[in-house]
Protein backbone atom coordinates (compact mmCIF):
# COMPACT_ATOMS: atom_id res chain seq x y z
CA UNK A 1 0.00 0.00 0.00
CA UNK A 2 2.79 2.70 0.79
CA UNK A 3 4.95 1.95 -2.59
CA UNK A 4 1.11 3.15 -4.15
CA UNK A 5 0.84 5.79 -1.74
CA UNK A 6 4.65 6.75 -2.38
CA UNK A 7 4.36 6.84 -6.11
CA UNK A 8 1.04 8.72 -6.84
CA UNK A 9 2.92 11.25 -3.92
CA UNK A 10 6.41 11.59 -5.57
CA UNK A 11 5.45 10.63 -9.64
CA UNK A 12 4.24 13.93 -10.42
CA UNK A 13 7.15 15.61 -8.86
CA UNK A 14 9.45 14.32 -11.12
CA UNK A 15 10.45 15.76 -14.58
CA UNK A 16 8.63 12.42 -15.99
CA UNK A 17 8.50 9.54 -14.86
CA UNK A 18 7.54 5.67 -16.69
CA UNK A 19 5.11 3.30 -15.28
CA UNK A 20 5.05 1.02 -12.15
CA UNK A 21 7.90 3.19 -10.66
CA UNK A 22 9.43 3.03 -6.51
CA UNK A 23 10.46 5.32 -4.46
CA UNK A 24 11.48 4.14 -0.61
CA UNK A 25 10.85 6.23 2.23
CA UNK A 26 13.82 8.85 3.09
CA UNK A 27 14.54 9.70 -0.27
CA UNK A 28 15.68 13.26 -1.17
CA UNK A 29 15.91 14.52 -4.81
CA UNK A 30 14.96 18.23 -3.54
CA UNK A 31 11.65 19.35 -6.24
CA UNK A 32 12.50 16.46 -8.72
CA UNK A 33 12.21 18.91 -11.63
CA UNK A 34 15.43 17.69 -12.44
CA UNK A 35 14.95 14.17 -11.78
CA UNK A 36 13.59 11.18 -14.87
CA UNK A 37 12.65 7.96 -13.49
CA UNK A 38 11.89 5.07 -15.88
CA UNK A 39 9.70 2.18 -15.39
CA UNK A 40 9.77 -0.50 -12.63
CA UNK A 41 12.81 1.62 -11.77
CA UNK A 42 12.99 2.51 -8.30
CA UNK A 43 14.85 4.95 -5.82
CA UNK A 44 15.99 3.06 -2.68
CA UNK A 45 15.72 3.53 0.71
CA UNK A 46 17.51 7.28 2.09
CA UNK A 47 18.94 7.64 -1.49
CA UNK A 48 19.80 11.56 -2.16
CA UNK A 49 19.92 12.37 -5.68
CA UNK A 50 21.38 16.21 -6.79
CA UNK A 51 20.20 16.48 -10.08
CA UNK A 52 19.90 16.84 -13.10
CA UNK A 53 19.79 13.09 -13.45
CA UNK A 54 18.33 10.69 -15.63
CA UNK A 55 17.60 6.83 -14.59
CA UNK A 56 16.45 4.30 -17.24
CA UNK A 57 13.95 1.87 -16.97
CA UNK A 58 14.04 -1.46 -14.60
CA UNK A 59 16.74 0.18 -12.14
CA UNK A 60 17.39 -1.06 -8.81
CA UNK A 61 18.82 1.33 -6.58
CA UNK A 62 19.56 0.23 -3.15
CA UNK A 63 19.93 2.36 0.04
CA UNK A 64 21.35 5.29 1.19
CA UNK A 65 22.82 5.85 -2.51
CA UNK A 66 24.03 9.43 -3.00
CA UNK A 67 23.84 10.86 -6.96
CA UNK A 68 25.64 14.61 -7.41
CA UNK A 69 25.34 16.38 -10.73
CA UNK A 70 26.91 19.72 -8.79
CA UNK A 71 29.98 20.57 -7.74
CA UNK A 72 32.18 23.40 -6.18
CA UNK A 73 34.41 25.68 -7.47
CA UNK A 74 37.53 25.54 -6.61
CA UNK A 75 40.21 27.30 -9.17
CA UNK A 76 40.84 30.47 -7.51
CA UNK A 77 43.37 30.03 -5.03
CA UNK A 78 43.08 33.81 -3.89
CA UNK A 79 39.17 33.34 -2.93
CA UNK A 80 37.97 30.60 -0.42
CA UNK A 81 36.36 27.55 -1.86
CA UNK A 82 32.98 28.35 -0.47
CA UNK A 83 32.72 32.11 -1.66
CA UNK A 84 33.26 30.37 -4.85
CA UNK A 85 29.91 28.92 -5.90
CA UNK A 86 29.10 25.94 -7.97
CA UNK A 87 30.03 24.49 -11.19
CA UNK A 88 27.60 24.09 -13.95
CA UNK A 89 25.94 21.38 -13.50
CA UNK A 90 27.29 18.00 -15.19
CA UNK A 91 24.11 15.47 -15.70
CA UNK A 92 24.11 12.01 -14.56
CA UNK A 93 22.59 9.36 -16.64
CA UNK A 94 22.32 5.58 -15.32
CA UNK A 95 20.94 3.73 -18.29
CA UNK A 96 18.54 0.68 -18.30
CA UNK A 97 18.82 -2.46 -16.49
CA UNK A 98 21.48 -1.39 -14.06
CA UNK A 99 22.01 -2.34 -10.29
CA UNK A 100 23.46 0.32 -7.75
CA UNK A 101 24.47 -1.41 -4.46
CA UNK A 102 24.28 0.34 -1.21
CA UNK A 103 25.60 3.06 -0.25
CA UNK A 104 27.66 4.16 -3.59
CA UNK A 105 28.20 7.39 -4.81
CA UNK A 106 27.88 8.31 -8.11
CA UNK A 107 30.14 12.47 -9.18
CA UNK A 108 29.04 14.57 -11.26
CA UNK A 109 28.80 13.67 -15.44
CA UNK A 110 29.34 9.85 -15.33
CA UNK A 111 27.43 7.57 -16.77
CA UNK A 112 26.47 4.01 -15.96
CA UNK A 113 26.07 1.67 -19.07
CA UNK A 114 23.26 -0.15 -19.51
CA UNK A 115 22.96 -4.30 -17.70
CA UNK A 116 25.84 -2.42 -15.08
CA UNK A 117 26.43 -3.08 -11.53
CA UNK A 118 27.79 -0.48 -9.25
CA UNK A 119 29.55 -2.72 -6.25
CA UNK A 120 28.48 -1.55 -2.68
CA UNK A 121 30.22 1.74 -1.38
CA UNK A 122 31.89 2.21 -4.87
CA UNK A 123 32.78 6.00 -5.73
CA UNK A 124 32.01 6.28 -9.61
CA UNK A 125 34.15 8.73 -11.24
CA UNK A 126 34.09 8.06 -14.53
CA UNK A 127 31.74 6.41 -17.53
CA UNK A 128 31.01 2.71 -16.86
CA UNK A 129 30.89 0.81 -19.73
CA UNK A 130 27.49 -1.37 -20.00
CA UNK A 131 27.55 -4.60 -18.84
CA UNK A 132 30.48 -4.18 -16.80
CA UNK A 133 30.95 -4.96 -13.02
CA UNK A 134 32.32 -2.09 -10.92
CA UNK A 135 33.79 -2.06 -7.41
CA UNK A 136 35.92 0.41 -5.40
CA UNK A 137 37.28 3.90 -4.77
CA UNK A 138 37.31 4.99 -7.16
CA UNK A 139 35.20 2.43 -9.39
CA UNK A 140 37.07 0.44 -11.07
CA UNK A 141 35.92 -2.67 -13.25
CA UNK A 142 36.26 -5.53 -11.56
CA UNK A 143 34.94 -8.12 -14.30
CA UNK A 144 32.51 -7.56 -17.28
CA UNK A 145 28.83 -9.28 -17.26
CA UNK A 146 29.41 -10.50 -20.90
CA UNK A 147 31.91 -12.89 -20.36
Amino acid sequence: MYRWLRQVIVGPTLRSHGTDINVEYGAFFGTGERITLGSRSSIGINARIHGPCEIGDDVMMSPAVVIYALSHAFEDTSVPMIDQGFLPPRPVIIESDVWIGTRSIILPGVRIGQGSIVGAGAVVSRDVPPYSIVAGNPAKVVRSRRS
